[in-house]
This record gives C-alpha cells, structure tokens and sequence, in this order.
C-alpha cells in the first residue's frame, strides 16, 4: 500500500510540474518575449512575438518606386502609429537620389519597405516572406481586395508562392485638368461621363495651341507605357521573354499615341515632347493629363503648402469605345518587411495597423484609395487634404480599374525602349509598323543581354 502511494505521488508531482510548465508559456496576446524552443519552421511560435509598444521600439522605413511625399508618410504611417503606440517611432530613410535599393538594403537594413513589389528588389532578396507572419499574427487576408492582393500573389506564383507584401492602397487613373486653361479658350469641361478616347482626342486638339509665347498642350498620356494600361498589355512574353508588342492590341496602342502626338503644337517649338507632372503643376501649360491618384495628389498637396494653387479638377480616365466602364491598370503600393529586419514581428503589426479600418480611413481621407474591402471608406475620400476640397472626388471611383499585367523579372529594364519608341513617333513621325518593329529588335537584343546580366528568370 506504501508502495501504491509512493507510486502515486511520484506521478501528482510529474503532472503538477508539466502543468506549471505550460502556465507558465506566454499567451498569444499576453506580449511575452520568452520562449525555450522555436516552433518546428524554426521561426518563433505565436506565444514568443513582442508585442507592438510594450517597450520603446524605433522601426525605419524605406520607400522604393511609388510617389510617397513625406507629408504622406507623416500623415499616413509615422503619425497614426505613433499616436497609437507612443512607445513606437518610424523614422524615414531618405537617401540621396543617386544610391540604389541595393545600396540602401545593404547600409541600412530598414525595417519596413514601401513598394510596388518590383522584381529588382525579388533578386536583391530584400523581401520577407510573410505567410509564417500572417499566420502568427490571425491576419484576415479576406478583408484584403481581390485586385490587390492578387497581383502581389502573381509576382510569384510558381516559384515558391510566397507571400512578399501586403496591399497598402490601390494606385488609380484619374483624368486632371486645368480649369484655367479650358477658361483661356472657352472649352466646356469634361464631367463625370467616361470620354471614349475618340472624345478626349478632339478636346485635345481644340486645347492645343500657342498664345502669348506659352505652347499649351491639350492631352497628355504618359505616352506609350501609360496607354498601354487601358488593356493591360504585358511588354514581354511571360514564357519566351521576347518582346510582345506584335499583337493588335499593341498596335492599337501605337496608333493612337500617334495620334495624340500628330495634334499640331503638341511637340514644343524647341522639341519638348515628353510631357511630365512638372509641366501639369509647375509649368501649368497642359489642359488635361491622365495620370496615377498618388502621383499627383501628394505631390500637388506639397504645392499647395509651398503656395503654389491653380484651378484644377479631375474626371474619369478615357478609354476605348469598347472599353468604357473599365479605366486602366491599377498600380498597387505594397508594404513588406525588409528579410534582413531584427524586429519582423513588431513590424508585421504596424502592418497590420497600417490595413485595419481605422489606419485605412485615414489614407482614404488624405487621398488614396484603400486596400480593403469596405465600401464607406470611398464616401470619405479626400476628406482630410486640403488640396483635395472642392474637387470632384466621386470621379476616382467612375469605371472600373483592372488588375495590372505580370511584371517580367526584365520589363523595368527593357522599358526605356517605349519610351524610345514615343520619341521616334513624336519628334521623327516614324510609323507604327516601323516603331514597333525597332522596339523589338532592340528588346529582343536586350533580353539576351540581361539573360547573361541578370539570369534566366
């Protein structure tokens, strides 16, 4: 009976210990920092992450292709969070305008990165894969909009599907006019109806004029690159990586570019024909310019500061007669987590701040178009920034923008060649066929080139 009771106490004090044990782990929401083991991924488990603010943390922040003004990131990112958590600051790493991305990651390591998901940054291996992240975190992927997340989930579907970024907000074409300039010469402004761009191509050409020595410019379209996102058309083949602007929609694009630039006084008596956001805001000689919500918005939010207005409003992008309805290619801005961060939890859960309802509201209000599913954030749009008051912001969300084509780990290098091609057309009247055929022989040249460069993709 001794022996029995022995027996017994020996196994009371083994379960009492491995009770302990286990009330002694931190919970998921408890903020422990402790743990003895990782989880069998080798990455710490759900009960092992810091929670965001429990202790004074600075997170930097790097932004790398989009248009994001420092305004911006003050208002939409380094103020709500710290606001929130008064123990946590993000810092901005703004680099001089000669370092690369590469640079930037190997120097400083920054904690978040705020991008386009771009494949430079793939083959510089600067993106964290999050999929163990969300998982640890219950992030809710379902609030996130098809659109945009599908995108990022494209860039590398097939080679491993992981998971690089998170949609921070859905970049849309808008058409911008100056007021001022329709005024000069007594043209009716466009409205909330979607031009075919047979329409927008008259209203150019009766804006496009010279008087008092300023050559005025009716329509401007980003040339080639830009109308070619009214289709979604891919620069290379995603099989063959061979030039793929022999197709009808290409030619369609080529054909109406030259149209656009065959307007008389579209190309500048001293030879100015790429027409850019400074000749729109600064120069203010361009009468209507389609063009991305986030690079203008902030931009002309930061002129408004300096003191600089004009009148100015915006209408649905143009498209094609069998189009209308759909606008063009929506560019997504991402935030990822740099792989090389120390601190991958606590930004995952900016992160996850940055996507909720409110940390959407307040980029929706300042003038960018959410990532999440919710419908009453469009009413507030534009809210906040000053820049944005009296215009007509229910014409961001008139028509429907499309996903944006695969990104070719080549296509930002072989892009210049598109920009070669506008020019041959503007400023030497080349024709479409001949464009187009140059175009190719030089990106075909190229992709062999960056084959040997950079790698087969």
């Amino acid at each position: 009976m001794r022996r029995l009771v022995s027996i017994l106490s020996v196994v009371l004090v083994f379960t009492l210990i491995a009770a302990c044990s286990s009330g002694n782990s931190p919970s998921p929401n408890s903020g422990g920092t402790e743990s003895s083991k990782p989880n069998e991924s080798g990455t710490p488990s759900a009960s092992t992450f810091k929670k965001l603010g429990d202790e004074p943390l600075k997170l930097t922040f790097y932004s790398s292709g989009p248009t994001f003004t420092d305004v911006e990131f003050e208002t939409m990112i380094a103020g709500p969070i710290h606001k929130k958590y008064p123990n946590v600051t993000i810092e901005r790493i703004t680099p001089a305008a000669t370092t690369t991305p590469e640079e930037v990651l190997s120097t400083h390591a920054p904690d978040i990165l705020f991008t386009s998901v771009t494949q430079r940054l793939i083959r510089a291996s600067a993106y964290e894969d999050l999929r163990e992240l969300i998982k640890r975190h219950n992030f809710d992927e379902s609030r996130l909009k098809p659109i945009a997340y599908n995108y990022i989930k494209e860039v590398t579907k097939g080679k491993g599907d992981q998971i690089f970024a998170l949609p921070f907000n859905v970049n849309q074409h808008i058409l911008y006019y100056n007021k001022e300039i329709f005024d000069k010469f007594g043209v009716p402004y466009p409205t909330e109806k979607q031009l075919t761009w047979d329409e927008a191509l008259e209203l150019g050409k009766q804006l496009t004029r010279t008087e008092s020595g300023v050559n005025y410019v009716g329509l401007v379209v980003d040339n080639l690159t830009g109308l070619s996102k009214s289709l979604g058309l891919p620069y290379l083949n995603r099989e063959t990586g061979q030039a793929a602007l022999d197709s009808p929609e290409w030619i369609r694009t080529f054909e109406l570019y030259k149209q656009i630039a065959e307007i008389p006084g579209y190309v500048a008596p001293d030879g100015t024909w790429n027409w850019t956001r400074d000749h729109f805001m600064k120069d203010q000689n361009i009468a209507m310019r389609t063009a991305w919500l986030a690079n203008m918005v902030g931009p002309l939010e930061e002129l408004r500061q300096q003191g600089v207005e004009f009148n100015w409003d915006i209408a649905p992008v143009p498209n094609y007669a069998d189009h209308l309805g759909t606008t063009r290619e929506a560019q997504i801005h991402s935030v990822s987590i740099n792989s090389q961060s120390k601190h991958k939890d606590e930004a995952f859960q900016v992160l996850a701040e940055l996507l909720s309802d409110e940390g959407q509201r307040i980029i929706a209000r300042n003038g960018r178009v959410p990532s999440i599913i919710n419908d009453e954030l469009e009413k507030e749009y534009g809210a906040d920034i000053p820049v944005l008051q009296g215009k007509t912001v229910q014409n961001v969300f008139i028509g429907e923008p499309i996903q944006e084509h695969y990104q070719h780990p080549y296509q930002a290098e072989i892009s210049v060649r598109l920009l070669e091609a506008a020019e041959d057309i503007a400023t030497k009247g080349l024709d479409v066929n001949s464009a187009i055929r140059k175009a190719t022989e030089a990106i075909n040249k190229d992709v062999e080139t960056l084959k040997t460069t950079i790698g087969e993709y």
